[in-house]
């Protein structure tokens, strides 16, 4: 599991018939600099991953990749390798909480 920002969302009219209905985020994910534990620095790269928990923009989530993503109910025969699994609620390193969702 990884951790992300949700930064927005992705809108494909034609794509593959098992994707129909299901909303698309593009996510950054958030790694603890090493240089002060204390924040986050964003990821490199962005990933594009199917929510399937009702995440907004602006919030922290989980996500899995590769052939976990499928194991998400509903998944297992559609054509994914990302997807949201949890809204982050507060994320602690080394006793000291770096971020709440309250911050919204």
């Amino acid at each position: 599991m990884f951790l992300a920002k949700v930064e927005g969302s992705v809108v494909a009219t034609k794509k593959e018939a098992t994707m129909n209905g299901r909303k698309l985020l593009l996510l950054r994910p958030q790694l603890v600099d090493e240089k002060d534990p204390t924040k986050f620095r964003p990821g490199a790269n962005t990933v594009v991953a199917v929510d399937s928990v009702g995440a907004g923009i602006g919030e922290l989530v989980l996500f899995c990749q590769g052939s976990s993503a499928r194991l998400a109910t509903g998944l297992k025969d559609v054509p994914v390798d990302a997807v949201v699994i949890g809204i982050v609620d507060v994320v602690d390193v080394f006793g000291k909480q770096i971020y709440s969702g309250k911050q919204l």
